[in-house]
């Protein structure tokens, strides 16, 4: 079998380590160099995608080892003409869906699987000799993954550099480069991770983090360390979720952003038509479409305009009526309620084409992978279709109808859920994110 592209995972030891602004400055410096990179986020996120994109990644997937099918990760993997893959991390290396097993979703899985070697990115801001200890420990952890070496993010002065080098090069640690610290490199949170990369003026901030790695990291070593993936070609073409329509109307905006881009490569390979619409901009579904998929996002930081924007409200109302089918997932399902809660307690009438009314006057993190099985037949399959996917949000449920449910749901450890999300007609929904069909 052929060999597939060259590629480096990019991880950390836990979050916040800077794995992400190293990614976005590794992904430009290397475009500077003429060369075209792919760029893949493990794991459910669909915001670190947007900042590949905008540092200059050719294209960028989400690849989820718990959540794909193998022959779905193939597909991913194989970014389409790429001289080089990076893979960014999510969360610690070996963090997944199943604590400590092997095959429970972690970047590690991703990398024995590909057998791209690991940069681990380790903020040295608070440490100095024991570092060697923690690289030392993550790289001899798991046998059947390889980690070439380090990079090290928010560095101090000359000695604190030495001091480093010298203890993980005792350890017989590789190290690439380091970046000094740089308060004007953090980028913006908020309650679901990073303020998307569409609300940002991101030019500056990606040339100044380039520059840092081009000036702090041996670039040549690195492209050196990158090694071809073991997955080769795919042997079918993408698939993921059936298409819901022919020609599906897709909310695209800053209320509505959560797209998997494998979801949408796999759908126009189906042969289904794109229309992208904005809500916040009181635009409506095109009349032609039979299908509109209301993406999650923020519809909580805009329930006031989308509660006012009377085009798309009654856009979506002739949609319902004319039997396109209406697909809502977590802040999408959201705006298919009836009322809104935000944050100071004030309510907004939503679509009304569903039973549920949900807040976010009190936040509370829900989070984890999800099993699915349809409870009925709709456009996503027949009733007993089964799918893997997450949850992530911190609004949540004030009153639900307890009929009509659209998942039956359990978590990645098998234990039942319950049902989950609701359908009307042609309209359904949930707070779960599809990911892949099983």
């Amino acid at each position: 079998m052929a060999e597939g592209p060259r590629g480096l995972i990019v991880a950390a030891p836990q979050t916040a380590q800077g794995k992400t602004t190293l990614m976005l400055g590794l992904l430009a410096a290397l475009k500077a160099r003429g060369l075209k990179v792919g760029a893949l986020k493990i794991g459910p996120d669909f915001i670190d995608p947007g900042f590949h994109l905008a540092a200059g990644a050719a294209a960028s997937f989400n690849l989820d080892h718990w959540a794909m099918r193998p022959a779905t990760r193939a597909a991913i993997g194989a970014v389409a003409g790429a001289d080089l893959v990076l893979g960014e991390g999510m969360m610690g290396l070996f963090d997944g869906a199943a604590a400590g097993a092997v095959g429970g979703g972690s970047t590690a899985d991703i990398a024995s699987e590909t057998g791209w070697p690991v940069i681990l990115a380790i903020d040295a801001a608070r440490q100095a000799q024991s570092i060697a200890a923690l690289a030392q420990g993550f790289a001899r952890f798991r046998p059947d993954v390889r980690v070439a070496g380090v990079v090290l993010t928010k560095v101090g002065g000359d000695p604190h550099r030495k001091l480093l080098a010298d203890a993980l090069a005792a350890a017989g640690i590789r190290v690439f480069g380091m970046i000094g610290y740089d308060r004007e490199l953090a980028l913006p949170e908020r309650h679901l991770g990073l303020v998307q990369a569409r609300e940002h003026k991101l030019d500056a901030l990606i040339a100044r983090v380039s520059a840092a790695v081009a000036a702090g990291i041996d670039l040549d070593a690195l492209l050196a360390a990158a090694a071809p993936s073991r997955i080769g070609a795919p042997a079918q073409p993408l698939t993921t979720v059936p298409p819901l329509g022919r020609r599906i109307a897709i909310a695209d905006d800053a209320a509505f952003a959560f797209a998997y881009a494998h979801f949408l490569a796999a759908w126009r390979a189906a042969g289904a038509e794109i229309a992208r619409f904005s809500p916040l901009a009181d635009e409506a579904p095109p009349a032609d479409c039979d299908a509109v998929f209301l993406l999650g996002g923020y519809p909580e930081l805009h329930a006031a305009r989308l509660a006012g924007n009377r085009k798309f409200r009654d856009g979506m109302f002739a949609a319902a009526v004319r039997g396109a089918a209406i697909y809502g997932e977590c802040g999408g399902y959201m705006a298919l309620g009836e009322e809104l809660v935000d944050a100071h307690g004030k309510k907004h009438a939503m679509l009304g084409l569903l039973p549920v009314e949900t807040s976010f006057e009190k936040p509370a993190l829900h989070i984890g992978y999800r099993q699915l099985a349809l409870a009925a037949d709709t456009p996503l399959g027949p009733a007993g279709a089964r799918f893997r996917g997450h949850e992530f949000h911190f609004s949540s449920v004030v009153t639900e109808a307890d009929t009509d449910r659209l998942f039956e749901v359990s978590d990645a450890d098998g234990t039942a859920l319950g049902g989950a999300g609701l359908r009307r007609g042609t309209v359904f929904g949930s707070y779960l994110h599809l990911i892949d069909a099983v």
